[in-house]
């Protein structure tokens, strides 16, 4: 097929001279026709397109946009620039990128809308797809999840999410839209892909204009927002009752729940019969890894995080948002205040001057109302039965303790490392330990031995995870640099030192390698710069694996010395190159990630041992039900939510390594954020105790095919 190539190597290069031929071959390719709505952006006279540094674009007789990718440049594909300089896409809901993938692998091709004015945040609105090999998709991008818009700038605080103004410092300005990049993230290797057609289309939310003047307060008694109604919207305390008789009686005729040929503990009776041990392990059966239970059944672990009546928010320095709140004499709502007095980690209140702040917690306050001065029995009763109705098997991270306790549902535990930080380190929730400190080997004998008094012995615990989300780094070199950053007695230095030693032994040897002139290995550990990386990489590497090594390597032994039939389910990594993946495969039972996405796919690198993989955190959220932040994959409703969850959970089942799927989190956290900011739709229930009955029905459908799913597909 004759193509018209135009090259970027490194500048960009405008393909407008081609666009008459290409336009009138892509138009008579589009499948179908536009709206009144919609505008047709790419093949139009309305952008130009250009292409990104280190990428070749070709113009195939069909009227297709093919890009290939390559070399250093992060982000190569192409751009659509507005030759009027800004376009105005307030009128439009969405973008959609009719897009393929032209190689012979799995490419994930994403786009992101670029303005004037990014913002003080740089929020730009965003998206991706994943296709797989020569697979043809849709990209889209919604502007307005958010249904309502303030008409004038208002100062709030403490949200990741709420309404704003257009161009209001901290959001995206869609009146000055300046460009839109269709990329690919670059991993290395050559990639590829095609546009076909962009399109705005006039899909998506309509919001609703609120006055600026009058929107304080803007929560209600329940802790809802109050300037809006939708369905399952609490509006006094009769609701609340008549919710609660119509699930009692629900639950009563759903109590078996979904999952066929379900034994105790939720795993699969109907199945193979496995050697009991007594206890949750692993077993590779006909190619798939699986967990086991106690009574010898196979189990996928269908679970949700952070199974607690709890919404916590702040109040302090915020006193103007609420509606209602009770005096701390109350007797009634009074327990529910608390004190926090140490700065979150991100947000509003990490500022030492907003510390200390008051609390309240309008989740406890509703099942007061709910269910009487009993609430927290009742809750906790209801807890188990919600999750057997609903299909799922598991009580995982971050979950009420006298829940797991009452020992109805398989559960999980976890504990935190402790001791010095590598000082060089850096890291979204902080700085990574020291590992090769003595006092983070006797921390993992402490965390050990504190949930082995909880949970040692029980069957129903199916596994110990050991902190979460540890700063990795962004490459394999990066723990490295942090650390030759590191003071001479950060002990990871010093065992890089004797790492160094063994294989340079002379420091002069090390000086010729490294292009360095340090006067011995004291100078080599009182040295805080890092040399140049072209000479010193492979030992930064090494450095870097050894670290990570000794992290899992002393997790693991704490573990087993104690307990070794319990199984070790990794950190729930959420960011790690291929090396941190091989190392934890080498000492954890488990490689749990934390694997946001549509659909996850995270898996192990070649090198590392076969090992199962969990997928310790993921959600979706939608602003069709009252909050101001989706969470961290944004779909458009309650049922796209329902619709991705059944799609997630069915692709790890798929997937060979896969054995289970926990969900974040049980309940939506404060429509007014927790303490770090986070204020997202991502639960099973809201904070006034309502089950989404959509997403209920996707956590049905998964479990009543779950096993058989697994077990016979080939």
């Amino acid at each position: 097929m004759k193509k018209q190539t135009l090259r970027a190597m490194p500048a960009a290069l405008s393909i407008r001279a081609a666009m008459t031929t290409a336009s009138a071959l892509a138009t008579a390719v589009i499948p179908a026709a536009l709206s009144a709505a919609d505008l047709l952006l790419w093949p139009s006279s309305v952008t130009e397109l250009r292409a990104q540094p280190d990428s070749v674009l070709e113009m195939s007789a069909d009227g297709a946009a093919e890009v290939r990718t390559g070399g250093p440049f992060a982000y190569p594909g192409v751009r659509l620039d507005f030759p009027a300089g800004e376009f105005d896409f307030t009128p439009f809901g969405s973008v959609v990128v009719s897009v393929s993938n032209t190689t012979d692998r799995a490419e994930t091709v994403q786009l992101s809308v670029k303005g004037s004015v990014q913002g003080v945040e740089g929020q730009t609105p965003g998206g991706r797809v994943k296709l797989e090999p020569r697979e043809a998709g849709e990209l889209r991008v919604h502007f307005r999840n958010m249904p309502w818009a303030l008409d004038a700038p208002l100062e709030l605080d403490g949200m990741r999410g709420f309404p704003k103004a257009p161009g209001d410092g901290s959001t995206f300005d869609l009146r000055g839209v300046r460009s839109l990049h269709v990329f690919l993230k670059q991993d290395g290797e050559p990639g590829g892909f095609a546009v076909r057609r962009v399109v705005a289309t006039g899909d998506g939310v309509k919001q609703k204009i609120l006055p600026s003047a009058t929107f304080l307060p803007f929560v209600d008694r329940y802790g809802q927002f109050a300037h809006d109604d939708w369905p399952g919207k609490i509006h006094d305390d009769a609701d609340l009752a008549a919710a609660r008789d119509a699930e009692a009686a629900w639950l009563a005729a759903n109590a078996a729940g979904p999952i066929p040929d379900a034994d105790r503990y939720g795993g699969w009776a109907g199945g193979p019969q496995l050697e009991a041990t007594g206890f949750f392990r692993t077993e590779k059966v006909d190619g798939k890894w699986w967990l086991v239970d106690p009574d010898g059944h196979l189990f996928f672990s269908h679970g949700v995080n952070a199974v607690a009546t709890s919404a916590i928010t702040g109040y302090s320095f915020r006193e103007k948002y609420f509606g209602w709140l009770p005096p701390e004499d109350d007797p009634d709502f009074g327990a529910f205040w608390s004190v926090q007095d140490r700065p979150a980690a991100h947000g509003f209140y990490k500022e030492a001057a907003h510390v200390p702040f008051d609390c309240f917690d309008f989740a406890k306050a509703n099942a007061l109302r709910k269910y009487g001065p009993d609430w927290k029995a009742q809750c906790a009763e209801l807890a188990h039965a919600r999750m057997r109705a609903w299909g799922l098997n598991t009580i995982a991270c971050w979950s009420d303790m006298s829940i797991r306790e009452m020992r109805r549902t398989p559960y999980t535990a976890k504990f935190n490392t402790r001791g010095p930080a590598i000082e060089g380190s850096t890291g979204w929730w902080g700085k990574l330990r020291d590992p090769f400190a003595p006092a983070f080997a006797e921390s993992c004998r402490a965390g050990v031995a504190e949930v082995a008094a909880l949970s040692g012995d029980d069957p129903w615990c199916v596994g110990w995870f050991v902190d979460n989300e540890l700063s990795w780094g962004s490459d394999d070199l990066e723990i490295g640099r942090a650390v030759l950053r590191s003071p001479a007695a950060q002990p990871a230095k010093i065992a890089a030192r004797g790492l160094l030693e063994e294989k340079y032994g002379a420091v002069e040897a090390l000086n010729t390698a490294w292009g360095t002139a340090y006067a011995s290995w004291d100078a080599f550990l009182a040295a805080t710069d890092v040399p140049d990386e072209t000479r010193s990489g492979a030992d930064l590497a090494a450095i870097h694996r050894a670290v990570v090594a000794q992290y899992f390597r002393t997790v693991r032994d704490a573990i087993k010395s104690v307990a070794p039939h319990r199984l070790y389910l990794g950190c729930r990594i959420a960011w790690g190159r291929a090396v941190v993946y091989e190392e934890c495969a080498r000492y954890a039972d488990v490689v749990s990630v934390n694997a946001y996405g549509f659909p996850p796919m995270r898996d192990l690198p070649p090198a590392a041992e076969d090992r199962p993989m969990l997928s310790g955190e993921f959600h979706f959220g939608a602003l069709d039900r009252g909050m101001f932040h989706t969470g961290l994959v944004a779909t458009r409703d309650q049922d796209e939510r329902a619709d991705c969850y059944r799609a997630y959970v069915g692709a790890c089942l798929d997937h060979p390594r896969y054995v289970g799927t926990h969900w974040f989190q049980w309940m939506d956290q404060a429509l007014t954020g927790r303490p770090d900011g986070e204020n997202y739709q991502v639960g099973f229930v809201t904070v006034a105790d309502a089950p989404y009955p959509e997403l209920v029905q996707a956590a049905r459908d998964v479990a009543a095919t779950m096993y058989r799913r697994r077990f016979e597909r080939k």
